[in-house]
């Protein structure tokens, strides 16, 4: 089969050109290069190497496209470029001192037929500076809004903010991102939070994320005020309060600035005049029961004041009743006392005693048992007395009465006659008289 001569011509060049663009595409491959990432200050190393090396010439052109290294000649006249490697395979170059002008895309050639080409990128970081926080003002009051703004000056890429309270990480309200010159960018972000008595003290960290910097973080230290934080305790007796003793009441105040007095008094009345006031404490020498009541503790500052209460109830002295005795003589008498309980061991109602870790225990009374067994016993005799009598006041009226309507009759048959029980028991005494 004939074939057409231009058609020959077209499947030749079709060939070539295919074989061309393969070995193009192979060479091309042949030559590796890597980007470059360094932070803006530190050293970039910029490498071209050939996989099969045939003693070609390579070179390396700056963004600019200058000659940076010839082999391993510098035309350029900078001293930042340092020759770090050079073979047959391999051009190896340092840039020291690296700034955002260095930033760019480096060509590496390689002098074969045809030339071969490829590029390496250098992105420069440029870490936050001048990383600060500003309040509106240095000391809060429990309460208050704070409002705290930390800024990152020229930062590239745009930094991330973080806010943190010791350990515990905040949101922040709102961040802005505002473009500079040079491709670098400032961060400005606002946290809010309301003044706490327990964030005194308490270090606000703002904190950096960013891919130049590790750990950059700056803090504001939270000054807040607030009023008194008031207890009452009490230092001596440990148990039950009781008629007699001594009783002395501490009271604890903390607030910042510290509390400027404390005020003892008795809540709706006043303060017994045997109480002494001893700084903060209240002491009551010899306990009674009209010390009974409520009494309040008060302290305070320039912020505020706060109080905490006492109750006190004071309990009757313990009694111990003596062992009976026996007397043995000819005749025996045995009387069993009246005793009248003390109204106020049984009518008084029970009190919450306030004090901390303090459990009012159940008292019995003797005394208080022995009065109830003799109201009983003295209540028994009563009634056997009562229950005596009249069985004794109904004898008598039994004996006595047959002869009832008998006392106006003119004979002893009249008298029979008019007795009472009819004319049955008329007959039945007649027969008797007979």
């Amino acid at each position: 089969m004939a074939s057409h001569p231009g058609a020959a011509l077209r499947f030749l060049l079709l060939v070539t050109g295919l074989h061309a663009g393969l070995l193009q595409q192979g060479e091309h491959q042949n030559l590796v290069t890597e980007d470059v990432t360094v932070v803006e200050g530190e050293v970039a190393i910029i490498s071209c190497r050939v996989k099969n090396s045939d003693d070609s010439v390579i070179q390396l052109l700056n963004p600019n496209r200058q000659t940076i290294y010839f082999r391993d000649v510098r035309p350029l006249k900078d001293s930042r470029f340092q020759l770090v490697n050079f073979s047959s395979n391999e051009l190896r170059v340092s840039l020291s001192n690296v700034t955002l002008e260095d930033e760019g895309r480096y060509l590496c050639q390689v002098y074969t037929d045809p030339p071969q080409e490829a590029f390496t990128t250098i992105t420069v970081l440029v870490p936050p500076h001048n990383l600060v926080i500003d309040v509106q003002k240095d000391t809060y009051v429990e309460g208050e809004e704070v409002e705290m703004n930390c800024t990152a000056l020229a930062s590239k890429p745009a930094a991330a903010i973080r806010w943190f309270k010791g350990n515990k990480e905040l949101t922040a309200v709102k961040t802005d991102v505002e473009p500079m010159e040079e491709r670098m960018f400032r961060v400005r972000s606002q946290l809010v939070l309301t003044a706490k008595r327990e964030d005194d003290g308490i270090p606000i960290v703002c904190l950096v994320d960013h891919p130049a910097v590790k750990d950059l973080q700056t803090q504001q230290y939270l000054e807040v005020q607030y009023k008194p934080l008031v207890s009452v305790s009490v230092k001596y007796p440990q148990g039950l309060t009781r008629e007699g003793e001594t009783l002395e009441l501490v009271c604890s105040a903390t607030g910042k600035p510290s509390p400027e007095r404390v005020l003892w008094q008795r809540v709706d009345d006043d303060l017994p005049e045997h109480v002494l006031i001893l700084g903060d404490n209240l002491l009551f020498g010899n306990l009674n029961k009209t010390d009974n009541g409520t009494y309040r503790c008060e302290a305070s500052n320039s912020v505020g004041s706060a109080s905490a209460d006492y109750t006190l109830f004071v309990y009757d002295h313990p009694t111990t009743l003596p062992p009976p005795t026996t007397t043995t003589t000819t005749t025996t008498t045995t009387t069993t006392p009246f005793i009248i309980p003390d109204a106020s061991a049984t009518t008084e109602p029970a009190v919450h005693d306030t004090r901390a870790g303090d459990e009012t225990p159940l008292v019995v009374d003797h005394a208080v048992i022995g009065g109830v067994v003799a109201v009983v016993v003295f209540a028994m005799l009563c009634l056997l007395i009562i229950l005596g009598r009249y069985f004794a006041r109904h004898k008598g009226t039994y004996f006595t009465h047959e002869a009832k309507g008998a006392d106006d009759a003119a004979d002893a048959d009249t008298a029979i006659i008019n007795a009472e029980g009819g004319q049955n028991s008329c007959e039945e005494k007649k027969e008797y008289f007979i």
